[in-house]
């Protein structure tokens, strides 16, 4: 069986959950929201607001293999409180990324819960081990920043 990891972030920005909504219901944002060294390029023109099953192509650069075509379907939409955009095609063996928005004393609460399985066994569990899960944590403290930088 393999290894299910799990990445969770949470933070509190001083704004509104109407504000939070129209901004993570945004799929262009997610460019704002990714560090330039990545080499991230959204495929394709992409709708102003995310609805149920809607798939996003994009790719990412990885060092050693290049770029990686990465396919996810967003899915599981509840109105101002969260959504679930799940791996399609891509890096990871499973990839399954649970975003929730609360409103909270002082603003509003950000959660970030991924699960995720590398893929090639013993050897995708060393990558991990040397590389995903630093480059992981990395990438979702930009996103921290990022988020503090666009509403602060």
């Amino acid at each position: 069986m393999p290894k299910i990891h799990e990445l969770y972030r949470e933070q509190t920005i001083a704004t509104d959950i109407a504000t939070a909504w129209d901004f993570i219901r945004s799929p262009q944002n997610l460019d704002k929201i990714t560090p330039d060294d990545m080499d991230f390029e959204i495929i394709g023109d992409l709708p102003t607001e995310m609805y149920d099953g809607l798939l996003i192509e994009y790719r990412v650069g990885i060092p050693l293999i290049g770029k990686q075509t990465w396919l996810t379907e967003l899915k599981h939409i509840r109105e101002r409180h969260s959504f679930v955009d799940e791996q399609r095609v891509g890096p990871y063996k499973i990839w399954f990324h649970y975003h929730q928005i609360t409103e909270v004393e002082g603003g509003v609460q950000f959660i970030d819960r991924v699960k995720y399985v590398m893929p090639f066994g013993p050897f995708g569990a060393i990558a991990r081990a040397f590389y995903v899960k630093n480059e992981l944590e990395r990438v979702f403290d930009y996103r921290e920043a990022a988020m503090i930088r666009h509403f602060g």
